[in-house]
């Protein structure tokens, strides 16, 4: 297993950079895109649907609402004048909410499992309030090199991958030399409180040392880690909720379709809570 996954990583890794930096934005939006559809294939599964038709009829769904804000907002139209069109707003401020609903319905789980898992239609809203954000939020992000120096987009998402692995890493580190308190035992028993605060610290000494690499003013530093702060935990409670629909409905993994690594959602869990909000922040300070 430890085999299959170095293999995946190196190969991916360097896909990842392509996608992210040399990519031109309208091909980066349709590669978005189809991760986000590969993911709502694998929320099927959460959802309970099994046959294909049922799966597929899930996934034509999302692609209908990613066209739809495709047309709305062209992605070099996201930004006008420097700032990010209201509209765009309101969906990260939804989805934001949603984090706060998903922040509950972890802490109460099981107790509160009765009350989204018997219906297919509370699952697949849940399913639509957790990728589609995060495919606006990467459009958002990227196309905000059009604001400002070349490929400062890429950056932006940049920083937003190295809070969610700066926090997985010290997670896991922290977790394995500390970790005495369960965090959510009945979610995933592994991770520990500990766990979770050396992940916040490490994402948080993550961007501070960003912010002095990149020459960030330094009246903007603690705005930024106050926000990292919360962007960190939101991804831990991204983790945390498809752990908890894995759960749910008794999947160790979300899919198969990268070796060692399990499946889409499995890599891009946290990122769908730490994109939209992080892009919520950003869109907040950018005239500081």
């Amino acid at each position: 297993m430890l085999k299959q996954r170095i293999l995946t990583s190196v190969v991916l890794a360097p896909l990842a950079m392509l996608l992210v930096f040399y990519t031109p934005l309208a091909l980066f939006s349709f590669i978005a895109g189809a991760i986000v559809l590969l993911g709502a294939w694998e929320w099927s599964a959460f959802i309970g649907l099994s046959s294909l038709k049922q799966r597929s009829s899930f996934v034509a769904l999302m692609s209908g609402v990613l066209l739809l804000l495709h047309w709305h907002w062209p992605i070099t139209t996201l930004w006008q004048d420097g700032r990010l069109l209201a509209d765009a707003n309101y969906i990260f401020t939804l989805a934001f909410a949603w984090w706060l609903v998903a922040t509950f319905l972890v802490v109460k789980y099981p107790r509160m499992a009765k009350a989204w898992s018997e219906g297919v239609v509370m699952r697949a809203v849940a399913g639509l309030l957790t990728l589609v954000p995060l495919w606006l939020a990467l459009n958002v992000l990227r196309s905000a090199e059009y604001q400002q120096a070349h490929q400062y987009g890429s950056t932006l998402i940049m920083v937003v991958l190295g809070i969610v692995w700066s926090a997985d890493i010290g997670a896991y580190f922290a977790g394995k030399n500390f970790g005495k308190h369960k965090l959510m035992p009945n979610v995933s028993p592994n991770k520990t409180i500990e766990g979770l605060v050396g992940g916040v610290i490490t994402a948080v000494v993550f961007v501070v040392l960003f912010c002095h690499f990149a020459q960030v003013e330094q009246r903007l530093w603690p705005i930024y880690a106050v926000m990292t702060l919360f962007i960190a935990l939101f991804s831990a409670v991204g983790d945390l909720l498809e752990s908890m629909f894995k759960r749910e409905v008794g999947l160790k993994d979300s899919g198969s379709c990268l070796p060692g690594h399990g499946g889409i959602l499995d890599r891009i869990d946290s990122l769908t809570a730490a994109a939209p909000i992080f892009a919520l922040f950003y869109a907040w300070t950018v005239t500081l």
